[in-house]
């Protein structure tokens, strides 16, 4: 009996050894450049320049009851950063629910098809006079429409764009933003130092950011993500964790953001027109209706 106790027993250890073994040892935290270098390019190509695309490719080749070649682009990013979002949280050490994930990423791509429709119209209404740095019932095209409930269509048509589509849009992506970053800490040294390519990296991702921050109207929004992102930093510190070199990268992009809208802001203080057009208590004028009043004019 003795002995068939001690071969159960040595059985045992021997399955409890090759579970171990069996068990895969978490992996150390490495710069996703890949993920990163993808979505910076991608973010600066199909989102920065799609207005840049329906402004200088030739009107006849996409005629205006057609999808511009700034509507492919808004296409194109609707399917890839959804995509790249979803590798980035998969890469995150901490697990993430995924219903929250996915919520997110519907609620995503919803926002930005919605803003798909709206941006679209908006351009075709720039080539035909529209003009940015004015409200919409104050634009020189729209003010004397009769009957007078289409300029209503048309102020639902801005909120549609402007405010819905952004929320939708962008509220995920910040908190998916947030959710990988709260996987991204360590006590490791070595995994805290950011890599060549990513200090390469970080001001174009924090250009973009700038731009997205402007152009899309939510500084309110960035902010709050920024101070959460700084609240999570305090919070890990007192448990001897700090961001690894990704955490540290998004944290660096953000800051360097801060530091560029807040700049923006200095330069157009004084600017009476936009003053109007922006009357929030935050005054973040968007790039492109600067580009209307102070370049397109002099043009």
């Amino acid at each position: 009996m003795q002995n068939v106790r001690k071969r159960r027993g040595n059985n045992l250890h021997s399955i409890a050894g090759v579970c171990k073994e069996n068990v895969p040892a978490r992996k150390t935290s490495s710069f996703h450049f890949d993920l990163w270098f993808c979505l910076t390019l991608q973010n600066w190509i199909l989102d920065f320049g799609r207005p840049i695309a329906m402004i200088v490719l030739p009107l006849e080749w996409f005629p205006l009851n057609k999808p511009s070649a700034g509507d492919y682009f808004h296409m194109a990013y609707n399917v890839i950063t959804p995509f790249l979002m979803l590798k980035l949280i998969e890469r995150t050490p901490r697990p993430v629910s995924r219903t929250a994930v996915h919520l997110c990423i519907v609620t995503f791509v919803m926002g930005a098809s919605i803003h798909l429709v709206g941006d679209s119209i908006n351009h075709r209404l720039i080539l035909s006079g529209y003009q940015l740095h004015l409200s919409v019932r104050e634009n020189p095209i729209i003010k004397d429409l009769k009957p007078a409930s289409l300029i209503d269509s048309f102020e639902l048509l801005y909120y549609y764009d402007e405010h819905l589509g952004h929320l939708m849009w962008y509220i995920p992506f910040f908190i998916i933003l947030l959710f990988y970053f709260s996987g991204c800490f360590s006590k490791s040294e070595d995994e805290k130092k950011i890599p060549i390519s990513g200090w390469l990296l970080l001001g174009p991702s924090a250009l973009y950011y700038w731009y997205l921050v402007t152009e899309g109207q939510i500084t309110e929004l960035f902010l709050l993500t920024f101070l959460a992102m700084f609240a999570m930093m305090i919070f890990q510190h007192r448990k001897g964790l700090g961001p690894d070199c990704n955490g540290s990268f998004l944290f660096y992009s953000f800051s360097i953001t801060v530091l560029l809208v807040s700049l923006w802001v200095a330069y157009l203080w004084n600017d009476p027109v936009l003053r109007k057009k922006y009357p929030n208590f935050l005054y973040v004028p968007e790039p492109w209706s600067y580009y209307s009043l102070h370049i397109r004019k002099s043009q």
